[in-house]
């Protein structure tokens, strides 16, 4: 009781605004009191609705009242703090729904500061204070607070838990092994929690070094990030003046024309012009000429006409012809069909090579890799259709099916030169530009060579140099009947695998990957290779100078 009666002291002396004793202690006509500095700083809030309130009872006040300190109250307020009063504690030092609340407090209860493992209680400042001072109590465990302590009592013999039993892995009390646990592996908690402890520790060590390795993998990611940005920017810029350059080229080339042709334009009407006054000349003293003679004619003195007509029937030889060829007006025609020639040609040139640039960019692999495929239906999420490039193919090489397939010509026909073409070797490459991930299957008759090669493949040395798989610049499977051999600069090594005329082809060309494989009703691995591709690489076909020998790349989508 005589706790309770102090407590409504604290309360009876205390601001309901700060929750604190009483300063400078002010009444309000209501009866109720409030520090000075509180209510007026509550009053200033409720100043722009010009009417006061009470903070606890709500009664209002017009106008605002004047505030007087209470001395009576104040100098009672001091003297109750020389004997020992303290201030109410604020709200937030009560325990709420989600905090561990004192045992031994009564009524509203105040935080824990400290549970004990020994008393199985937790308790507050004041009530924790005996635990600090009383000799037997200091040696008791205190810990944080906490709202499982009755997780520490065994709940078979309302003994506190202070052993573990390693062969049910649980705590236990000191009573279990009489009973429960007779037999097992007991020991205490401590020496359990000891050895825990170590494990622990190198559990946090082993996490403490993954967090490292994570960190610098993150610096590693962040510093690419970095290279990304700064290699598509100068990507960005580098293009952008390319275009440019291209841009202004075209400009010249087309205000050479148009300067061009507005020369030509006035040199041609310039001399059309002289022509055409010339002849406007010559109409006018044929006219003159045709005046004088149509007078004579009307003259009756014959002697006179005989004398006049001899000077003037003469006619000055004409200053042009007179029968003009006209040509047909096709002037500048032949102007605007070049330049469509060069547009033409231009186009061809772009569209042959944009595919190039647009995979080198969508392609883009930075660490971040896909796992390499395992099944068909994997490999076929990265198929890409192929066709031969027929500017490439051996004269005896035929192509047929969207250039698609591949035979021997029978017989041999003559086809115009070009600089892509092997010259020694029956193969050819495919119009289409490999980089990235790529997947695609060749289907093959007889001895077949199916390869990749960088664009930069000698195409008029021997064999021995241009052939795929013979030099550093291609890598080719050789296929023939039930055997296949890999080569690579002229070395061949043997594989062994299932027979099949279907071969698939992987390639990860940014991890340098490149892979063949035997397609029955399963994939089976024949070769893979792992290297560093330089340059954008290009499917090849080779056949062996055998007719009936047969390539195609398969449709897949």
């Amino acid at each position: 009781m005589a706790q309770k009666g102090v407590q409504l002291d604290r309360e009876t002396f205390s601001c309901s605004i700060c929750l604190d004793l009483l300063r400078d202690p002010v009444t309000v006509p209501c009866g109720h009191s409030y520090c000075m500095k509180c209510i007026k700083s509550f009053w200033d809030e409720e100043d722009q609705k010009q009417i006061h309130s009470c903070p606890q009872c709500r009664q209002t006040f017009t106008p605002r009242p004047v505030l007087l300190k209470n001395t009576m109250l104040a100098a009672l307020v001091e003297e109750l703090k020389k004997t020992g009063l303290q201030a109410a504690p604020a709200d937030h030092c009560y325990a709420g729904p989600e905090d561990v609340a004192c045992d031994f407090c009564t009524g509203r209860k105040l935080k824990a500061l400290k549970s004990c493992l020994v008393c199985v209680v937790s308790y507050c400042e004041k009530h924790l204070q005996p635990h600090y001072e009383v000799l037997q109590l200091k040696k008791h465990k205190l810990v944080e607070p906490s709202n499982k302590l009755q997780e520490n009592i065994c709940p078979r013999h309302d003994e506190v838990m202070k052993m573990f039993c390693r062969t049910d892995q649980q705590c236990i009390c000191y009573l279990c092994p009489v009973d429960e646990h007779k037999g097992h592996d007991t020991v205490s908690a401590a020496a359990e929690r000891t050895e825990r402890q170590r494990e622990l520790e190198v559990r946090r060590q082993d996490i403490q070094q993954r967090i490292q390795d994570r960190q610098k993998d993150v610096k590693v990611l962040q510093q690419e990030v970095e290279a990304i940005n700064r290699s598509a920017d100068k990507a960005v810029e580098d293009s952008e003046e390319t275009f440019s350059q291209l841009i202004r080229l075209i400009e010249k080339r087309s205000s050479d024309v148009k300067q061009q042709v507005r020369s030509q334009q006035e040199a041609e009407v310039s001399r059309v012009q002289e022509l055409q006054e010339t002849l406007e000349q010559e109409i006018t003293e044929l006219e003159r000429k045709d005046a004088e003679l149509k007078q004579l004619s009307h003259t009756e003195d014959h002697n006179q006409f005989l004398n006049d007509y001899p000077s003037l029937s003469l006619l000055s030889q004409s200053a042009a012809s007179s029968s003009m060829i006209i040509r047909p007006l096709t002037y500048f025609e032949e102007v605007t069909a070049a330049v469509s020639a060069v547009r033409d040609k231009l186009q061809d040139v772009l569209s042959e090579n944009w595919t190039d640039v647009s995979l080198t960019v969508t392609e883009v692999d930075v660490l971040l890799s896909a796992p390499e495929p395992k099944t068909r239906a994997e490999f076929l999420k990265y198929s890409r259709e192929i066709t031969l490039n027929p500017n490439t193919a051996h004269v005896e090489m035929f192509l047929s099916e969207g250039n698609r397939k591949a035979t021997l010509k029978t017989p041999y026909e003559v086809v115009p030169y070009h600089p892509d073409r092997f010259l020694y070797c029956c193969q050819a490459l495919s119009r289409e530009s490999l980089t990235g991930r790529c997947y695609w299957e060749v289907e093959r008759k007889g001895r077949v060579y199916i390869a990749v090669a960088y664009k930069s493949i000698s195409r008029v040395a021997c064999s021995k140099v241009c052939g795929f798989g013979l030099n550093d610049k291609s890598w080719a499977l050789c296929c023939e009947k039930g055997t296949f051999e890999f080569y690579y600069n002229g070395i061949p090594t043997p594989i062994s695998g299932p027979p099949s005329c279907k071969v698939g082809v992987y390639l990860d060309h940014s991890a340098g990957i490149l892979s063949f494989y035997s397609i029955t009703e399963t994939m089976t691995l024949l070769h893979r290779v792992q290297t560093t591709f330089t340059q954008p690489l290009y499917a090849g076909l080779r056949l062996y100078y055998n007719y009936g020998d047969v390539a195609a790349f398969r449709k897949l989508k």
